[in-house]
C-alpha cells in the first residue's frame, strides 16, 4: 500500500496557483492511471488504484496548505501506510521554476505544509518530491508569490514538471526504489 499526496490549497480560486504544483501532479498522476478523485475521507479527497496488484491511495487534503499534516495523519492510519510508503509532492519556492528534486527524507524548509505534515506524523523520513517555482525576474513577499496564479506563457513548463513528477510518483509506487527514481527524475 502507497499514499501519494499532493499539496495544495481546495478552492477554485487557487486552482492555477504556484501554491497548487501539488495538487496538479497528484491529479495527473490519476489521469495516468486512469482514476479519479470520488470519495472524501480523512479531511482529503481521494482517488484509489492498483499499480502491479499494489493498492494506491492518491490524496489531495482539503484543510488548505497549512494544516495539511492532519489529512496525511489520518490517511496513514486508516490505510496503515508506513512513512516510507508515503509519498508527498508540492511546490518548492527554493528550486528554479519547472525543476523537480527528489529525496528520500529531509527537512520542511520554509513550506508551512510539510511542516504541518512533519508535525503531525512525527518525522521527516519519507520521501518526496519538490516542484520548483522560483522566477528570478519576481521579486514579492513569497506568501504573495506562491498565491499567485501562474503566468500563461509559463503553463508548459509547469505542465512538464507535474507531469515527469506524475511519472516518477507512479515509478515509485511500482515498487521501485526512491535512490532509483531520484537517479531517474533528478536533474
Amino acid at each position: 500500500m502507497f499514499l501519494i499526496v499532493g499539496l495544495g490549497n481546495p478552492e477554485k480560486k487557487y486552482e492555477t496557483t504556484f501554491h497548487n504544483m501539488g495538487f496538479l501532479a497528484v491529479g495527473d498522476a490519476a489521469e495516468k492511471l486512469g482514476v479519479k478523485f470520488k470519495k472524501k475521507e480523512c479531511e482529503a479527497s481521494v482517488a484509489e488504484a492498483f499499480v502491479g496488484g499494489e493498492k494506491v491511495i492518491l490524496a489531495r487534503p482539503v484543510t488548505y496548505m497549512n494544516a495539511s499534516g492532519r489529512a496525511v495523519k489520518q490517511l496513514m492510519a486508516k490505510y496503515k501506510v508506513p512513512p516510507e510508503k508515503l509519498l508527498v509532492i508540492y511546490d518548492d519556492f527554493d528550486l528554479p521554476k519547472g525543476k523537480l528534486r527528489i529525496r528520500a527524507t529531509g527537512s520542511a524548509g520554509t513550506h508551512n505544509g510539510m511542516r504541518s505534515i512533519i508535525g503531525e506524523i512525527g518525522t521527516s523520513e519519507f520521501p518526496r518530491i519538490r516542484i520548483g517555482i522560483k522566477d528570478p525576474e519576481v521579486n514579492i513577499p513569497i506568501i504573495n508569490y506562491v498565491l499567485a496564479d501562474i503566468r500563461k506563457e509559463d503553463y508548459p513548463l509547469f505542465a512538464d514538471a507535474c507531469g515527469r513528477a506524475a511519472d516518477a510518483a507512479i515509478r515509485f509506487a511500482k515498487g521501485e526504489t526512491i535512490e532509483n527514481v531520484m537517479n531517474a527524475f533528478n536533474q
